[in-house]
């Protein structure tokens, strides 16, 4: 006979533990980046521009994970993720091999500044971005939200090669032309593309572009203005750093979820 004392107690359930989702599509743009869609835990909830810990599990059965911007806006019924390479990488050199059918780990917990409760209300958004920086920008300008509050809604992407444009490119091409949003953002939204290694119609560094004017020039708008200006920013550290100082510099104040402002960066992109 076996009494209560002897029986062994259920197994706790981590109620912030990941879930496992499964692999809808991949795609490859280069040997250094790739777009992949995962399916939606319907309890799942974020709001457009935030990023969430996803991976995959090691050998040990432990979870690997790391912080990634959700590209996809938050009325999707799917998730998507847009990623770098890195072949020595403990995590992206097994995630780029994943394929349709394969588990993924999605954390439970979104979170983020790029998003548009940490913005006072303005005229102009400027989403400025470097490589895979883009992806808070790929959610943001498919959110019906950001046409509702902004005039005028400038994605600024720069790459070190013309094919790394390719994923912004299609994301800005495929917003103009859907059937619901094309009509909120056209007029509004426009893709400032440069390159900094391969010759292209637009060559150079975003915070290079700033000082000298010709960002400005070439979109035909004015200086940035605090009275008027937004500005997210996400990418390499140095140039999110480099960004953050000339938004200062204009007389923009960095807001957060706590107290909104002119201006946010994400601290935790890291690519």
């Amino acid at each position: 006979m076996t009494t209560a004392s002897s029986e062994k107690a259920p197994a706790r359930v981590n109620p912030n533990a990941p879930t496992e989702e499964t692999v809808l599509s991949v795609e490859h743009y280069t040997d250094r980046l790739f777009k992949f869609r995962l399916t939606r835990p319907s309890t799942f909830r974020f709001r457009s521009g935030e990023f969430i810990m996803i991976g995959l599990r090691k050998e040990d059965g432990k979870p690997l994970l790391r912080a990634y911007s959700v590209a996809s806006p938050s009325w999707d019924e799917e998730l998507e993720f847009y990623s770098i390479k890195v072949q020595d990488g403990p995590l992206t050199s097994r995630l780029q091999m994943i394929k349709p059918g394969d588990k993924v780990l999605l954390g439970k917990k979104p979170v983020g500044t790029l998003v548009h409760d940490a913005l006072v209300p303005g005229k102009r958004l400027y989403c400025f971005s470097t490589g895979t920086g883009f992806a808070p920008f790929a959610s943001i300008v498919r959110d019906p939200e950001t046409y509702e509050k902004f005039e005028e809604v400038i994605v600024t992407h720069t790459c070190r090669d013309v094919d790394e444009l390719t994923y912004s490119r299609q994301i800005i091409e495929d917003t103009l032309n859907h059937e619901f949003l094309g009509e909120m953002a056209r007029g509004k939204l426009r893709l400032y593309a440069t390159c900094t290694r391969q010759p292209y119609e637009r060559t150079g560094r975003p915070t290079d572009l700033i000082r000298s004017g010709k960002l400005f020039e070439d979109l035909g708008v004015p200086p940035l203005n605090p009275l008027v200006d937004r500005a997210m920013i996400c990418g390499s550290m140095p140039m999110t750093l480099e960004l953050k100082q000339l938004m200062l510099d204009a007389g923009l104040k960095e807001g957060s979820n706590a107290a909104p402002a002119e201006f946010v960066i994400e601290k935790a992109f890291v690519g």
